[in-house]
């Protein structure tokens, strides 16, 4: 049976639950959030609940041995960076994304834990999009570079991007494979530069700076 973790059971976990349920059968969920209180419903053969806080059940629950096919991120934090920054936190610490990448990114905003969060559109995208490879579903003309690529050739001056892509595994519905934060986690930890870290579908991304501690 395919196993599904979904991080967050706000709204945005809640429609991937509901939208992934829908489409995939044999499958079996864990939706974890710090408040899980008003959807023990959910909790059935196809569908269990945990209360924690989201970047700690990953910290904890999440290895090669015991993993999802897939993880959905729903939670208002960069999932995949979090987690990488407690796994390695005697080693890599956050630290500032430096001025000069503002004007490589498009509609760039920078976030209070000093992420930044940037996107093609300069408008709400509606929550079902398809995300076409071609065009935008909103303005029916061709859509830039995929953020992901254009994230993964950023030059930054002694940053080295790394780039988690989210693929659309319903409308409106992204999610990575745990190989990919595996993957994240051995670079990281093995790597004497700083690193801009970023999850993205092809019009989203969100980015956090990682660098070493010193010694």
């Amino acid at each position: 049976m395919k196993k599904i973790w979904i991080i967050g059971a706000g709204r945005f976990g809640m429609l991937a639950l509901n939208r992934l349920a829908d489409k995939y059968d044999n499958t079996s969920f864990m939706l974890v959030d710090s408040d899980i209180k008003g959807i023990e419903l959910f909790n059935s053969a196809d569908c269990k609940t945990e209360e924690s806080d989201g970047v700690e059940f990953l910290v904890k629950n999440l290895s090669p041995e015991k993993s999802p096919e897939w993880i959905i991120p729903a939670l208002p934090v960069h999932l995949a960076a979090e987690w990488c920054l407690q796994k390695l936190a005697d080693n890599v610490k956050r630290c500032e994304l430096p001025a000069d990448i503002d004007g490589q990114l498009p509609n760039a905003a920078r976030g209070y834990r000093q992420d930044m969060y940037v996107s093609h559109a300069d408008f709400l995208c509606p929550d079902k999009c398809s995300e076409p490879a071609g065009i935008c579903t909103v303005t029916g003309k061709p859509r830039p570079q995929n953020m992901f690529e254009l994230l993964g050739e950023l030059n930054v001056p002694g940053f080295t991007p790394l780039v988690i892509r989210s693929h659309q595994l319903a409308p409106g519905v992204g999610g990575y494979r745990p190989d990919a934060l595996f993957g994240l986690l051995e670079h990281t930890a093995n790597t004497e530069n700083p690193l801009i870290v970023s999850t993205a579908c092809r019009c989203h991304g969100v980015l956090t700076a990682i660098c070493p501690q010193k010694k």
